[in-house]
């Protein structure tokens, strides 16, 4: 009799053989070995770019956020089976692949994920694409090129660019910005390749657009009138745009003169102009009591859609959802994984977080059970090991 307690080939990421057959179907790794390839000076590897690209995705998927993990994962039975190799590349081989990338693997990597979600959208079309931008801070230790303090977050870091899907979750476009850079700047230019490649492709699908009050930019509100995208952009507010409400304001004091306890509400539009406008443009503005208290509060939109000043309030509203599209991909994703000294290494490896969060939320969208389409990566990282 023998006894040991090796436990066999067994592994805790079995789910990723369904991911590999939802992979195969849509054809990624065929599309990344035709066009992902790194400037690589060396006349033979053993692991090619394709290859690793597909490894690294993997272990993200499977919560291995690390270069390090690589070393541990070699021969793992599952990771070798899904990437039909004897053994994986090591941590000192994927830090290479890394430290390869340049804007050329950049590029490369942006128009992966453009001929992607033509395949997605092929099999299901949405019938309007809702744009919701927002920024966010990416945590730098050291002396990183690009990193910078940021004053909104009181945090050193990188300060991305993200634009979503907000009806279905997808990552449509993000870029790595320097952690001192205000959101709203350059934001037309962030928005106007994305603009480019669905009036091209989709020339059909209705565009939206929804901002807070940080990027109310000129150049961004006639990019978009000029590719004919409806937009409900907050405005920050300020002593015009108060008298302009005070109307509504008044009316407001009237209707709680006797009930100075519950909610209240007054909506209205107003037709204003910045000085920095060329023209101008509808504002809808919601005055609000709040429950219990005796003070007023202004939210302004400017927006070219025609729905009433409510429906517009509750439209842009709705945005709400972006935050926990930013925190799954910061927590479920490793969306800081940007510890390289260079910027546009870190801005790759944002890239790759960001296909392997859409592969991972086409995935779950079109194979997995309804019942599971509204939960986070790691309740699915649970879950799929056992009923697979």
């Amino acid at each position: 009799m023998k006894i040991n307690f090796d436990g066999g080939d067994l592994s805790s990421d079995a789910g990723l053989l369904l991911f590999k057959e939802f992979l195969f179907k849509i054809g990624v790794v065929k599309l990344i070995n035709h066009i992902f390839k790194t400037n690589d000076t060396a006349c033979f590897r053993i692991h090619k770019d394709g290859a690793n690209l597909m490894q690294v995705i993997y272990q993200i998927i499977s919560s291995y956020f690390e270069d390090d993990y690589a070393d541990e994962l070699t021969n793992a039975p599952v990771m070798t089976a899904v990437l039909d190799k004897d053994t994986l590349a090591s941590q000192p081989t994927l830090s290479r692949f890394f430290n390869r990338m340049d804007s050329d693997t950049l590029q490369q990597l942006n128009l992966i994920t453009r001929e992607l979600r033509k395949i997605i959208y092929s099999i299901k079309k949405p019938e309007f694409m809702l744009f919701d931008i927002d920024s966010t801070l990416l945590d730098t230790y050291g002396q990183q090129e690009g990193e910078g303090f940021n004053f909104h977050y009181q945090a050193h870091g990188y300060h991305p660019l993200l634009c979503y899907d907000g009806l279905t979750g997808d990552l449509l476009r993000t870029e790595l910005l320097d952690g001192t850079m205000y959101c709203s700047k350059e934001a037309d230019i962030f928005m106007q390749s994305l603009l480019d490649e669905f009036t091209a492709d989709y020339p059909d699908m209705p565009l939206y657009l929804r901002d807070d009050s940080g990027f109310p930019s000129p150049d961004l509100y006639e990019l978009l009138e000029t590719k004919d995208c409806g937009y409900a952009i907050r405005l920050k507010e300020n002593a015009k745009l108060r008298e302009l409400a005070e109307d509504e304001n008044q009316a407001l004091y009237r209707a709680t003169r006797c009930n100075q306890i519950d909610y209240a509400v007054e909506y209205g539009e107003f037709m204003y102009q910045a000085g920095s406008w060329y023209h101008p443009r509808r504002v809808v503005f919601k005055i609000e009591k709040p429950y219990g208290q005796m003070i007023h509060m202004y939210t302004f939109i400017v927006t070219t859609m025609e729905m009433k000043p409510y429906q517009v309030i509750q439209f842009y509203c709705g945005r709400g959802k972006m935050e926990n599209f930013i925190k799954e991909c910061k927590s479920g994703f490793d969306f800081a994984s940007v510890s390289s000294p260079s910027k546009l290494v870190n801005a790759n490896r944002l890239q790759i977080h960001s296909l392997a969060y859409n592969l991972f939320n086409w995935f779950r969208r079109l194979a997995l059970a309804v019942s599971m389409r509204k939960q986070r990566i790691d309740t699915i990282r649970l879950k799929l090991p056992q009923e697979w």
